[in-house]
């Protein structure tokens, strides 16, 4: 039987790929891409190079591969299962050894060398020639003037981080999976709102148990750590949920990350002295826009001494009012979520359980089309006739208002076992030149929402609906790219501290009154959210806001350091790094059990390894970006435009300061972060 990942120039047959076709497929691909590099790089000399006969080639080569490693990874993260797993896993060392090879190419090496060399000659243009310059810069990266002996180090380095990067995220996911917990009655979860209880209903029967079944999936841990009356139950799934992966709690050391981290970062400080940098938090910066680590920690550092007496204001009144109002004397982990909620709708009268009945899945979606269809001038159409790995999942095609086609999108909302948890944007097809014209780019948009329960359609919190603008925000960067090189289409090419630039500045529609008027409707009804609702919502808005800087940049200190300061003699002090962190920074204490860094997944198994500063880095493009809208008008067309044009479209074809400047007219500041957060007013 023919293997349907071998030569994919349609979308993928979810249907027809098997796990036995994935290592098979990717095997046979890098072993023919192996083979076309090699006659490449050996038919072309220095004189007769040109971007025609080198880098489109080279671009279809890549894409090849690209377009069969995309489902293959997709499926890993939507559709575990022992085989799938099984399968991903035997990728992982063959990818390594194939990018390091690659990267490390002296003909491939020359070849870029000779052709940006010859930029002049064969009049180059400004984003070529930045593809030139950021392949040299990643050659050098990847050990291409390494010694021998160092250069198989590297190989054997990289090929050990996939392996043990793929195994920390893989524990996370089966612990999370392995925890949960049966009720016989819905008296037990006293305190949940009902679309809560009918969630734990549906899990429990969708497990083949009578009752309710609570688990550690964010949908179903929230609603527990939010409402649950019960502190022993708060308590206890608190517990299992900040000990999953470690050596603690109900599960502790049988999917233990423990001895995962200091080996991830032993090899990744071995890798940064490998290449001359003295440490990985340098060799993070090398692709990034922040220059230098004082830069960075000084950039945080500001934030929380900006941030932290408002959030030590915070704390006490959530202490005072716990104390004074519910008689507890001393605030525990299990009860911050759970009185702030209360406090919040005392103060506020309002709650996101609340608001779930004006936030239905197609109302969100059809006000997310049009918000971003006013923006960007483009329009969407959902299609039936498209292969998916589920049956919840959605697929879209975008199309100009002239009927051109643009981009389309898998939209996979629900939670459900053996998904990863969290949100993402993932490539399923770049945007690049080719002989038959240009292949237009394809996205899968994954959240973990409740789906629908009953037959009432899916109802989102607003925490949610804002979730979902963010990875479509991500999702427009990609699909909206003008640029038609791969390696700078869409996000590839942007620097990571850049990236959240579009996720960010699209959240900011969740909180505008013109913005939320095209979201929010009832679900029975179609009323729009009610004035004094959403005067309610819009004034909770910046609600323990400092406690919840001071949390993320508790986190991102913390990943600089042990990134930045890693010593090999005593490779093990994440914990005693994030206690530290934790006292400069911190307004609240965890529980000496507390494992957070356990499941800390961005650094430890994702992409932002010494780079989780990115997010509030990229806040600070998007808050200023945004107060632009804030003075033209949000639904300003030739704002729209400019956006478009100036971040969208360009992906990584340009640096990310030069492109924000000539979005915004000057060098970003903090300012509007801070107005939107309601610090230091």
């Amino acid at each position: 039987m023919s293997n349907p990942l071998l030569n994919l120039t349609t979308l993928p047959p979810f249907s027809k790929i098997e796990p036995t076709h994935m290592a098979q497929a990717v095997e046979t691909i890098i072993n023919d891409s192996r083979t076309a590099i090699n006659e490449l790089t050996e038919q072309l000399d220095a004189s007769s190079i040109s971007w025609d006969n080198f880098v489109k080639p080279l671009e279809a080569i890549n894409d090849r591969l690209d377009r069969a490693w995309s489902p293959i990874s997709h499926l890993n993260s939507v559709a575990n299962s022992e085989e799938v797993r099984e399968a991903y896993n035997a990728c992982l060392p063959l990818l390594s050894d194939y990018g390091t090879e690659m990267g490390q190419h002296k003909g491939l090496y020359q070849s870029v060398k000779a052709l940006n060399d010859r930029a002049d000659v064969l009049n180059l243009d400004k984003v070529q020639r930045k593809i030139l310059h950021d392949d040299l810069r990643d050659f050098k990266l990847s050990g291409v003037a390494l010694e021998k002996d160092k250069q198989k180090r590297y190989g054997d380095i990289q090929k050990r981080l996939s392996e043990l990067t793929s195994k920390f995220e893989q524990n996370l996911l089966d612990a999370t999976m392995a925890w949960h917990k049966d009720f016989d009655t819905a008296d037990s979860l006293d305190g949940l709102p009902e679309s809560a209880i009918a969630a734990a209903r549906q899990t429990a029967e969708a497990s083949g148990v009578e009752g309710y079944r609570i688990t550690l999936d964010f949908p179903s841990y929230l609603p527990i750590m939010m409402h649950a009356n019960n502190r022993e139950l708060r308590q206890e799934v608190y517990t299992a949920f900040s000990t999953r992966a470690s050596d603690q709690g109900p599960q502790a050391g049988k999917f233990d990350n423990s001895d995962i981290m200091p080996e991830i970062l032993s090899l990744r400080h071995e890798l940064a002295q490998l290449l001359d940098y003295p440490h990985y938090g340098e060799l993070s910066l090398a692709t990034k826009m922040a220059r230098s680590t004082d830069e960075v920690l000084a950039f945080l550092n500001d934030l929380a001494i900006k941030s932290k007496p408002q959030a030590e204001r915070d704390l006490e009144e959530l202490t005072q009012y716990a104390k004074e109002k519910h008689g507890i004397s001393q605030l525990e982990a299990w009860d911050l979520a759970y009185y702030s909620e209360k406090l919040k709708n005392e103060k506020y009268n309002i709650s996101q359980e609340e608001l779930r009945p004006w936030f239905p899945e197609n109302q969100v979606i059809q006000g997310m089309f049009d918000i971003t269809g006013t923006l960007f001038n483009i329009k969407f159409q959902e299609r039936d006739d498209v292969e998916t790995w589920h049956s919840d999942v959605r697929f879209f095609d975008i199309y100009s208002q002239d009927d051109d086609y643009i981009a389309s999108f898998y939209l996979d909302l629900y939670a459900r076992r053996h998904k990863r948890g969290g949100a993402w944007m993932a490539d399923c097809v770049g945007r690049r030149q080719t002989s038959t014209g240009i292949q237009k780019p394809v996205a899968f948009l994954t959240c973990n929402f409740n789906g629908p329960v009953g037959d009432k359609p899916a109802l989102f919190t607003h925490d949610e609906v804002t979730t979902l603008f963010h990875e479509f925000g991500h999702g427009l960067h990609h699909m909206l790219t003008q640029i038609n090189h791969a390696s700078v289409a869409g996000i590839s090419g942007v620097p990571w501290d850049a990236v959240e630039l579009p996720s960010q500045f699209l959240e900011n529609f969740c909180w505008e009154e013109e913005g939320l008027a095209k979201i929010a409707k009832h679900h029975d009804t179609g009323e729009p959210l009610p004035a004094e609702k959403l005067e309610r919502l819009l004034a909770a808005k910046n609600f323990q806001s400092a406690m919840q800087m001071v949390r993320q940049l508790e986190f991102s200190i913390f990943d600089f350091k042990i990134h930045s300061e890693f010593d090999p003699e005593t490779p093990d002090q994440i914990q005693q790094t994030l206690d530290k962190v934790r006292q400069q920074v911190a307004v609240i204490q965890p529980p000496g059990f507390n494992r957070f860094q356990h499941s800390f997944g961005h650094i430890f198994a994702g992409g932002y390894a010494a780079g989780y500063y990115s997010y509030k880095w990229a806040e600070v493009l998007s808050a200023d970006a945004f107060s632009r809208f804030e003075e033209e008008g949000i639904f300003n067309p030739q704002t729209g435009l400019d956006f478009l044009i100036n971040i969208l479209q360009k992906g990584g074809s340009e640096e990310p300061d030069d492109l924000f400047k000539a979005f915004r007219g000057r060098e970003p500041s903090t300012d509007a972060l801070l107005r939107h957060s309601g610090i230091g007013q």
